[in-house]
């Protein structure tokens, strides 16, 4: 995958940007999330993109979040389309003991979160996003082979050009580096569905 290509929604004040490697180091009050529950929005974490109108593809990408230590830091894949329209998926400390998994899908203003927690002392992760048409599918991994589906959705603005990639942040009053490598850009591997009905 062709660094060149990528482009900065909102660049952080200190990056990387190397031939198979980018290292982020986050700032404080950063993060992608609207409205609900919380009832706050907040949209201003670094996101790093690129820009297709390919219909069918897969997008893998390593994360070592081994410098996470605060509440909320994350780092991972991302499609931000505009402030209202977006997902992500990734990593996000929690405390000494676990961390969340999980994935956020925002359709019109509305974001919604899906976890599972996972040991503290995960610090590496594999994500692999893939596109059908307007429907999504984000994958992770630890090993970077065996990859489980972490969630499949329908982006409504999510047809024609995209914008894909990584991003991190830290929502609370926290810093770290995030470093991401192994990126690659492969033919779908989410097959389409063969039409089989429950029984």
């Amino acid at each position: 995958m062709n660094t060149e290509n990528l482009r900065w929604t909102r660049a952080p004040q200190v990056y990387s940007i190397q031939p198979g490697r980018i290292e982020i180091t986050t700032m404080p009050h950063t993060d992608l999330w609207q409205r609900t529950y919380y009832h706050f929005r907040n949209d201003n974490a670094p996101v790093l993109q690129m820009e297709t109108e390919e219909q069918y593809f897969s997008f893998v990408v390593k994360t070592d979040f081994t410098e996470s230590h605060h509440r909320f830091d994350q780092c991972g894949i991302v499609m931000y389309l505009d402030s209202e329209n977006w997902l992500k998926g990734s990593v996000e400390y929690e405390n000494e003991t676990f961390q969340h998994l999980g994935s956020v899908v925002t359709n019109h203003g509305y974001s919604d979160w899906a976890t599972t927690a996972i040991p503290a002392d995960v610090k590496v992760m594999w994500y692999r996003f893939s596109r059908r048409g307007d429907d999504y599918c984000i994958e992770c991994s630890q090993d970077g082979k065996a990859f489980t589906q972490m969630r499949v959705c329908h982006m409504w603005e999510g047809h024609g050009k995209i914008r894909f990639g990584i991003y991190a942040c830290s929502p609370e009053d926290s810093s770290f580096k995030a470093v991401f490598t192994d990126m690659k850009i492969t033919e779908c591997v989410w097959k389409a569905h063969d039409g089989q009905q429950p029984d």
